[in-house]
């Protein structure tokens, strides 16, 4: 990671299996940015290929990291937000979530953080869940998901920013999956790490 809180270009999961006939990475010929503004930087490459062929253009966006928290509270219900995305001027269910603060390394600290200020639960016991990238060819930041088992309400309540319009939603476990399946939710990185929280509970039940 960058000292602005970037992830460094890249950056990918370093635990992920390799194999003896994996691809190899692309040389850097020329990079130059081209917007470098807080919440849309990019930069443009010229990139040669391992075939020898090069791509004069080729765009990235750069990103700080992104976090999410699955939260559940002692009494086995997900806390949930929903809120209006202009991107695509609709409304579904998600996990809070947030982005870390420039120099903030301290991944749990801003999962902490967005969880209490966007919904107002905090404690319990943390742990990494999972860590995704939205589009590995075009941008450079993950997003780390962690779990938050037993949260409770917080004395100090929500905090949003001026920005934020939520609706918080306390849902059973039991009823998130038929959640997903209804097409409840739609941010890929809020589903894949629910239904990798729900796989880990049915193995261990099972």
């Amino acid at each position: 990671m960058n000292d602005d809180g970037h992830d460094k270009p890249g950056a990918g999961n370093t635990s992920a299996p390799t194999f003896k006939d994996d691809p190899g990475p692309w040389d850097v010929v020329s990079s130059s940015y081209v917007s470098c503004k807080e919440w849309f930087t990019v930069r443009l490459e010229r990139v040669r290929l391992p075939t020898g062929a090069e791509i004069p253009e080729y765009w990235v966006t750069e990103y700080r990291p992104w976090v999410n928290v699955v939260a559940v509270t002692t009494d086995d219900k997900l806390v949930l937000i929903r809120q209006y995305r202009h991107g695509l001027g609709a409304v579904h269910f998600e996990i809070p979530a947030g982005t870390t603060d420039a120099g903030e390394h301290d991944l749990e600290a801003a999962a902490r953080r967005e969880l209490g200020e966007e919904t107002g639960y905090g404690g319990g016991t943390w742990s990494l869940l999972a860590t995704l990238s939205a589009n590995p060819a075009l941008q450079n930041n993950l997003t780390y998901t962690f779990l938050a088992e037993g949260v409770t309400r917080l004395d100090s309540g929500p905090r949003p920013e001026s920005s934020e319009d939520l609706r918080i939603h306390l849902v059973p476990v039991r009823d998130v999956a038929p959640l997903i399946d209804g097409g409840g939710f739609i941010q890929a990185l809020h589903v894949a790490p629910l239904l990798r929280y729900l796989m880990r509970r049915h193995e261990k039940v099972g």
